[in-house]
């Protein structure tokens, strides 16, 4: 009776009490994760990182001109926002590709294109931020300085400044409770708005030697000063610039256990990083792998680094004439298979009233499935097919991955989307796949070390299939 039950029932294990020797496997590799994290904060640094990574694994850069066999192993940059690598598989490139599509872009503090002010003797930065934030989790936290600024004679700099420990660190400020009693009466979105939300960058004065007569925006000139004899840029430069504030706290173990990995970024660069080292490590696969690591998914993957543009598309038509000039894409897209390498939302029962408990993911029972995304009827969904489903449930299930499903959050509280409609327009079969996150979007994001390390199981599952 008790095997009959067993058979009919299904439940997702925490994968700790089914596979203890996981726990060591699971922390060896997170290591590398909080590298990659505390070195990639932006697209632009993660996409620099993984070429490099790819570079010292002997991928070359792509040439559309050059013919391409089995085993060769190349990658392919995008404006340094966005970047493919690819590893030419034994069988036929008609029987199609398998993808993984992570992004590498999150939420984050950006400047408007005029920021700087000062007012009552402070200097400031104006910002406009980025993705969908709660913008009271963003006040009172140390921010580091990012980006790239051009100067007049075309020189690129690249901006870091923060993360150090001797590094100066940027605040914005908010209210002391003695005094919030109206802000207190305001809706928690409204808590702290867009417009408060200005960077305190100095507070001494530009003084020159011998004139002592007050000089008009003193504050901002001080500030301007440094920047000037740090990097050799003026106001004007950063009218050419792309500066991004984020949380100049490093990654670490979070848990008496330390169970579980604290830092920010890691939606979605904790589905990439699995997704780079599953990459890396093939060999002898069977199909082409394609591992796309692309830009604003954040703001609805716009722009000719997101995956509204053709990039991708454009460089997969170009790359599988390299491989079969004969091959029809339309063809190869119909045979490929694509894990929309995404995040979902943790269940956390602290707020439990806005999920359901019994279509959530939850910490430390593997990667995610997400059938459909969206928000209301489905609205913006992928929603793969049952086929699909099938297919994914039995390349990871042959290779002993521990996953769960789940959808984002209780139906008509909320939603989202992925980048996975983007594929499946092409004909691609494709389903969201990826780590469950506590604190989504925050500055400091939560998961489990044991769900990225079957995520990038589940990856690597994909590509030997």
């Amino acid at each position: 009776m008790n095997d009959k039950i067993e058979k009919l029932k299904f439940k997702y294990d925490h994968i700790a009490s089914k596979d203890q020797s996981q726990i060591a496997k699971a922390e060896e590799f997170s290591k590398g994760y909080k590298e990659f994290i505390g070195k990639a904060k932006t697209e632009r640094e993660a996409t620099k990182f993984i070429e490099e990574y790819a570079i010292k694994n002997g991928y070359q850069k792509f040439n559309k001109n050059a013919k391409y066999k089995t085993g060769d192993k190349i990658y392919y940059n995008n404006r340094d926002k966005s970047i493919i690598l690819s590893t030419v598989g034994k069988q036929n490139i008609l029987d199609g590709i398998n993808f993984c599509v992570s992004h590498i872009d999150s939420p984050r503090i950006d400047l408007k294109v005029t920021p700087m002010f000062e007012s009552d003797q402070i200097a400031y930065f104006k910002t406009h931020y980025y993705g969908g934030i709660r913008k009271y989790q963003w006040v009172c936290v140390p921010l580091a300085m990012h980006g790239k600024i051009f100067l007049k004679n075309g020189t690129g700099i690249e901006l870091c400044l923060g993360e150090k420990d001797d590094e100066p660190k940027f605040v914005i400020s908010d209210l002391l409770p003695h005094l919030g009693q109206k802000q207190n009466d305001r809706k928690l979105s409204e808590g702290i708005k867009a417009s408060e939300m200005n960077i305190i960058i100095s507070s001494l004065p530009y003084i020159e030697e011998g004139n002592k007569e007050d000089i008009k925006d003193a504050f901002k000139l001080k500030a301007l000063e440094i920047l000037n004899k740090m990097y050799g840029i003026t106001e004007k430069d950063f009218i050419r610039s792309e500066i991004e504030f984020v949380p100049a706290t490093k990654p670490c173990d979070i848990g008496l256990d330390k169970s579980m990995v604290g830092g920010y970024g890691q939606d979605d660069r904790v589905c990439a990083y699995p997704s780079l080292i599953a990459e890396i490590e093939i060999k002898n696969n069977n199909k082409t792998t394609v591992t796309v690591f692309t830009d604003k998914e954040e703001i609805g993957s716009e722009g000719n680094t997101g995956m509204v543009s053709n990039f991708t598309f454009d460089f997969l038509e170009d790359y599988i004439k390299c491989i079969d000039e004969s091959a029809d894409i339309k063809e190869v897209y119909r045979k490929s298979l694509c894990l929309s390498s995404d995040v979902n939302a943790a269940y956390d029962p602290t707020f439990s009233d806005v999920f359901d408990k019994y279509n959530s993911s939850y910490l430390n029972k593997g990667p995610c499935i997400t059938k459909y995304t969206g928000s209301r009827g489905k609205s913006g969904s992928n929603d793969a097919s049952c086929e699909t489903m099938a297919r994914i449930m039995d390349i990871i299930d042959s290779k002993g991955v521990y996953w769960q499903t789940g959808d984002l959050g209780e139906v008509d509280v909320g939603g989202g989307g992925t980048i996975a409609k983007y594929m499946s327009q092409r004909n691609i079969d494709t389903i969201d796949f990826g780590v469950p996150v506590l604190a989504m979007h925050s500055p400091f994001e939560i998961t489990s070390k044991l769900d990225i390390y079957n995520t990038y199981l589940a990856y690597k599952a994909l590509y030997e299939s």
